[in-house]
């Protein structure tokens, strides 16, 4: 018994010991690994403190963000010299600032802390997103005279709460430094600013939380790289990856460091991992054209060759397969890689050859002999040249190079036989007759 208590005091002093050990470290391990105090400038606080009122959601997805823990505040990104284009003036609430600021937030912002980030994405071809399209006399005839039905006040409802949502725009700003309703807002990615900059990172990292985890996700792309002309978020998702990703993805790591997002956080890639991501021995890219080899959303696919981001080739093809080979080459086998890249390459040339050279030999012949109507939406022929390569085209090229078997054959190659078919058929018409059909378009479709 009595070795027993023994024992048991000696037990009891060697708890003892080691609990005041532990409460005696604590504060000094605490102190440690405390972060230090973020400090905010009298003019954040100040916007902090207004904004909480007026628009405290603004405010809330800042709070608890990267930026909000480095002490990255809304004056370092909305600060703009007194003369920019974009200084706002006459603002209620603004009279006691001591700083110039702008509703507009360019890239170039962005670029004062990621600076490759920024110089990747002025060389990719989310570049010329928007000056791209807004230069094109046929598209903007298209939005406002035939969608917006020229009506003088209506017309460019199309392109506003369309086109420009994805592609961008050129912001006008009047005497204030407030953009037109007309120009703004828009989550378009090629926006360019009164300042000619180019570019919106909030497209992939939507603010004000800009979480790299959002934009590693599918959905981030998915909101334009959807719908019929360019249906990759579906594509995806009849894919093997994207039938994985469905079914796990929640339990994924999303918020790795950039650079040390690897198999193992994710057991298939998104639009990320193959076009972004730095895996294995790649670095992280912005430039989501570098690992491309073919333009697959071109009449004709071309291998990628020019170094121009505003061209539409831009890319080096041959360097960009080998990337998009070492992507795969993280989860798949050499000969599992070779051979599907064979086989996608067949596809493109497949389209190439048999679907959009007879379409436009056939055009080339019809304009030459005054067989087209003047208005190309008008025209049945023109409709479906049109669709074989802006629709049915780019979904057989795009699901046979990302492995959706159903966009790749029924929403692809079927339609394609099926327009090209029809198209012959009024080709052949036209010719033998001299003359262009009177039947309505509508008729002509299959």
């Amino acid at each position: 018994m009595k070795k027993l208590n023994l024992l048991t005091l000696i037990a009891i002093v060697i708890l003892l010991a080691a609990t005041l050990a532990a409460c005696g470290s604590a504060p000094a391990d605490a102190e440690a690994e405390e972060a230090p105090a973020v400090i905010l400038t009298d003019e954040a606080k100040t916007c902090i403190d207004c904004h909480t009122d007026e628009t405290v959601g603004i405010v809330m997805d800042w709070d608890g963000s990267r930026h909000e823990e480095e002490g990255v505040s809304c004056i370092n990104c909305h600060e703009v010299e007194a003369d920019s284009p974009m200084a706002l003036s006459g603002v209620e609430g603004h009279e006691d600032l001591t700083v110039t600021v702008s509703m507009l937030v360019a890239p170039a912002t962005c670029g004062e802390c990621h600076e490759d980030a920024v110089e990747q994405f002025h060389a990719s071809g989310h570049e010329r997103a928007a000056v791209q399209y807004e230069a094109k006399d046929a598209m903007q005839t298209l939005i406002n005279v035939h969608e917006g039905r020229n009506n003088p006040e209506l017309s460019g409802a199309p392109d506003e709460t369309g086109c420009q949502q994805c592609h961008g725009v050129t912001f006008v700003v009047d005497e204030t430094g407030h953009p037109s309703p007309e120009t703004y807002p828009s989550a378009g990615i090629g926006n360019v600013y009164p300042t000619g900059e180019i570019g919106n990172c909030t497209v992939c990292h939507s603010r004000h939380s800009f979480e790299i985890s959002e934009a590693r996700k599918i959905e981030a792309c998915g909101g334009c790289h959807i719908g019929p002309d360019h249906p990759d978020i579906e594509i995806y998702e009849n894919t093997k990856h994207g039938q994985i990703y469905a079914t796990e993805g929640e339990e994924w790591v999303w918020d790795s460091p950039s650079g040390e997002w690897e198999p193992g956080d994710y057991r298939a890639p998104t639009c990320a991992t193959c076009h972004m991501s730095g895996i294995g021995d790649l670095e992280p890219t912005h430039n989501v054209s570098q690992r491309l080899y073919w333009n697959l959303w071109a009449k004709k696919s071309g291998v990628r060759n020019s170094d121009d981001p505003h061209d539409m080739m831009t890319g080096d093809g041959e360097a960009g397969r080998a990337e998009m080979e070492q992507v795969c080459g993280e989860c798949h086998t050499t000969t599992h890689t070779k051979n599907y890249f064979a086989s996608g390459d067949k596809a493109v040339r497949l389209y190439n050859e048999e679907y959009w050279a007879p379409v436009e030999a056939m055009r080339v012949e019809l304009a030459e002999a005054g067989l087209l109507k003047e208005n190309p939406w008008e025209d049945g022929f023109m409709t479906l040249h049109y669709h074989i390569w802006h629709h049915e085209g780019r979904r057989a090229r795009q699901g046979a190079m990302m492995g959706a078997p159903d966009w790749a054959h029924w929403h692809g190659f079927f339609m394609l036989q099926q327009k090209l078919n029809l198209a012959t058929e009024i080709y052949e018409m036209r010719m033998e007759t001299g003359e262009i059909e009177t039947a309505a378009p509508w008729s002509l479709s299959p």
